[in-house]
This record gives C-alpha cells, sequence and structure tokens, in this order.
C-alpha cells in the first residue's frame, strides 16, 4: 500500500511557475505516495494546514515553497514524530541548505521517496516555533529592507543589497546574554542564535558549523567598530563557513548552550526564520530531537566556544543547578 502523504504548495513561493512546480512534483511523487494537496492562501497559511494533517493522523506531511512555508509548516510537525519532506521554491532556500537537501524539485522529491530520516533539534523563540536561527539587530533590520518585491525582482542578490544598504545605518548596542551556565555582557552590532543555518546565513557561521541534533543552539556575536570592519567580518565569517573553519577575529565570539535569554539596550528588532518578530527581550531554547525529516547523510564536526576580544566584555559564571539552594 502506498504511504499517505499532505502536501502543503504555496503558490506564490519562488519565481518559477507554480502550476508546473505542481504538476511535477505530483507526476514524481504520486506513482509512490498518496498525496492530498493543499494550497495556502491569505487566509490560511502552512501552519494551519499543517496543523490539521497532524490531527488526522497522516503518514508523511510535505511542505513546498519558500523558507517561510516550509518553517510554518515544519513548526507544526514538531514534537509528532511524522516525517517531514521540504521541497524548496523560495528567494534563499535556507532551510533545505541547513540539512543538505537539495533545492531542485527533482531531487528534492528524490530524497522523500528514498525515505531516509532524521531527527534533528527545533528551538521556541518567544514561544514562536523556529527551526533556523533568530536574527538581532543588524540581520533584522536587512530582512525588513528586503521586501517582496524586491525579492520577486533580484532574488537571494535582495538581501545582500539590503545588507549594503543597512551597512549605512549600522549601530552597535549593548547586550546581555544569559544561558544556563553564565551571563555575558558586551556591545555588538548583530548576534544571531542559530538551531540551523547553511553557511549562507554568514552572521550565524561564529563556529564554522552549525550541528542541527545536539540538543544545543549556537550563537555568534558580531561587533565590528565600524562599516569598514562590519564588512571585514562578514567577509570573514563567509570564508569561515566556506571551508567550515571557526571565526578568528576579536570582534565574533560564539557559544553554545540549550537556551539563550538576551536583552539589549536600546530595544532591538528581532528576525525569526525570515520573518520579523517583534523586538528584545527574548528567550530562545532547544526542543532536542523535535522535527523527524527527509534528509541525506550528513557529517558534521562540533565547534568549539570563543569570546575573547569582544568589546566590554564581561562574564559572570553562574552557580550551577546542582549547587544552588533548590
Amino acid at each position: 500500500m502506498n504511504r499517505s502523504a499532505y502536501l502543503i504548495f504555496n503558490p506564490v513561493a519562488g519565481q518559477g511557475d507554480s502550476e508546473q512546480d505542481l504538476a511535477k512534483i505530483r507526476a514524481i511523487l504520486e506513482p509512490g505516495i498518496d498525496l492530498e494537496i493543499q494550497l495556502t492562501t491569505e487566509e490560511i497559511g502552512a501552519e494551519e494546514l499543517t496543523r490539521e494533517a497532524v490531527e488526522r493522523g497522516v503518514d508523511i506531511i510535505i511542505a513546498s515553497g519558500g523558507d517561510g512555508t516550509l518553517s510554518a509548516a515544519a513548526s507544526a510537525v514538531v514534537g509528532t514524530n511524522i516525517p517531514f519532506g521540504i521541497i524548496s521554491r523560495g528567494t534563499a532556500n535556507a532551510f533545505a541548505a541547513a540539512l543538505g537537501i537539495p533545492d531542485t524539485i527533482d531531487a528534492a522529491c528524490k530524497v522523500i521517496l528514498e525515505g531516509v530520516t532524521r531527527t534533528v533539534d527545533a528551538a521556541s523563540c518567544n514561544g514562536h516555533p523556529m527551526v533556523l536561527l533568530a536574527g538581532i539587530g543588524f540581520e533584522a533590520e536587512t530582512v525588513e529592507r528586503a521586501d517582496r518585491e524586491a525579492k520577486n525582482r533580484f532574488g537571494i542578490l535582495a538581501y545582500i543589497l539590503a545588507g549594503l544598504q543597512e551597512l549605512r545605518n549600522l549601530q552597535s548596542f549593548d547586550v546581555e546574554i544569559e544561558t544556563e551556565e553564565k551571563i555575558i555582557k558586551t556591545s555588538a552590532a548583530a548576534v544571531t542564535v542559530a538551531n540551523a543555518a547553511p553557511p549562507s546565513s554568514i552572521l550565524a557561521q561564529g563556529p564554522g558549523g552549525i550541528i542541527v541534533d545536539d540538543g544545543l543552539l549556537d550563537l555568534t556575536i558580531v561587533a565590528p567598530a565600524n562599516r569598514t570592519g562590519a564588512i571585514a567580518a562578514a567577509f570573514h565569517l563567509f570564508q569561515s563557513a566556506s571551508v567550515g573553519n571557526a571565526a578568528e577575529r576579536d570582534d565574533i565570539g560564539y557559544l553554545r548552550a540549550k537556551q539563550f535569554k538576551i536583552t539589549t539596550e536600546p530595544q532591538q528588532k528581532i528576525v525569526v526564520d525570515g520573518e520579523l518578530l517583534g523586538t528584545t527581550p527574548v528567550e530562545i531554547r532547544c526542543i532536542p530531537a523535535g522535527l523527524k525529516v527527509f534528509v541525506p547523510s550528513i557529517e558534521e564536526e562540533e565547534p568549539s566556544e570563543k569570546l575573547e576580544g569582544l568589546p566590554n566584555l564581561t562574564i559572570e559564571e553562574k552557580q550551577s543547578a546542582q549547587n544552588s539552594p533548590e
């Protein structure tokens, strides 16, 4: 018997012909999977459609669209143990890239049909589901500047152009980062907390590689002294990501923890999985083994921790839970 699958398809994602894309997906998957297709609309989004599928107890849930669609659908699958298939058709396709999933329809469908799954972590950001990353400061401002019209016209280049424009307004802010073990105070222009992130998400690349199934989140702090330093730091992070090495600049720090509580002065905008989500303060928690995804095999190396050299840096070690009065 064929497996049953619920396909959530965003017809306005990407720059291609959505009708042709859907026809191609059906031609590849339907011989081996019983597909029920639901299209997202302005009134009903991917998360709502996915929750309906979860309640019905389908065997597989597949989402096709941009990162917003994929992340919204994935958030509704977290904790259900239902295998989740990804067919990217967006601008950045960061979710697929972070997990090594091809971003062409043919290859992505092949991954689903092969049936190999991997259980990866998810996260919550101020109670909002998160599967990729949260950006505070520079990245949030850049995402807000890259509007839908620019993305439709320029594709991934829209983010690069928006980032170059945002450099003119680059401002540092004071930030306090609290983990289970320590409190860190410093200045930064950007703070990024990643559950999963492809090399193209350069502001998350302090560790030089993000582990998606270790029960931990990876935080990168970028603290350039000026615009020239910001460009140099970004280029260094791009190089680090390209070769898989950790960053080695004094104005870049990184650490790993199960959860982070982040406050800033002044308040900063937050972007979660490519969508703006209010302002700081923010609490981000890892949800270990929260999502089962169809993926090719991936090998990863464990990143270390580096905080030295950041401006106005203070680190206060916290008393461990086992030694606390409770």
